[in-house]
């Protein structure tokens, strides 16, 4: 069984930050493939400010570039909505019966997971691989046993939100996001109007 961390996000814009988790993983844990599944709309987010579908995961994909062990998912696309963790679950077992799948979340999330839509099953059916964020509270699930939680991922306190207000404000957001992404988003105006 290949195992592989689902790494859940709006990615709007996919920030260096993002792939300083995703490369973490697959080069400290068990995991072979890091997955960028990209969220058309989280339940507990406005979506006024969600650029386009496609154009994430285009960013995203520019972003990993040729990263053998990193992956885009848009499997959540096609999926009803809102699209919950736990649906996409279930559709990933089923279309990849050969691969064994991780949650890979930030402490934050772990803190309101009893929030999310029939998290005992998650808890009973996945492991959770959790980076530890500064001043937040993992809360009781911390504890679980398949929760496991990595206090040593560098981690950036970089924002998708800043990325798009220096956008909006005509500041620069150079080595915020990786070179590719920065050209792209210079290009096409995302984030802008």
């Amino acid at each position: 069984m290949q195992k592989v961390g689902l790494f859940f996000g709006s990615f709007n814009p996919i920030h260096i930050g993002h792939l300083i988790i995703g490369n973490y993983m697959v080069d400290h844990t068990n995991l072979e493939e890091v997955w960028f599944v990209i969220s058309p709309h989280n339940p507990l987010k406005k979506k006024s400010t969600l650029a386009n579908n496609y154009d994430r995961l285009y960013l995203v994909q520019l972003a990993i570039g040729g990263n053998p062990n990193l992956r885009t998912s848009s499997i959540e696309f096609n999926l009803p909505q809102p699209s919950y963790t736990i649906d996409t679950l279930t559709h990933l077992k089923e279309k990849y019966p050969k691969k064994e799948f991780t949650l890979i979340m930030g402490g934050d999330n772990l803190r309101t997971f009893h929030k999310w839509k029939n998290y005992e099953l998650i808890l009973r059916d996945y492991t959770i691989y959790v980076y530890a964020r500064p001043n937040y509270e993992l809360g009781p699930f911390a504890e679980h046993e398949r929760v496991q939680v990595f206090d040593e991922v560098p981690q950036m306190s970089i924002s998708a939100s800043f990325i798009r207000k220096n956008l909006r404000e005509g500041k620069s957001i150079k080595y915020l996001v990786s070179e590719p992404v920065f050209e792209e988003i210079m290009k096409s105006n995302l984030y802008r109007e």
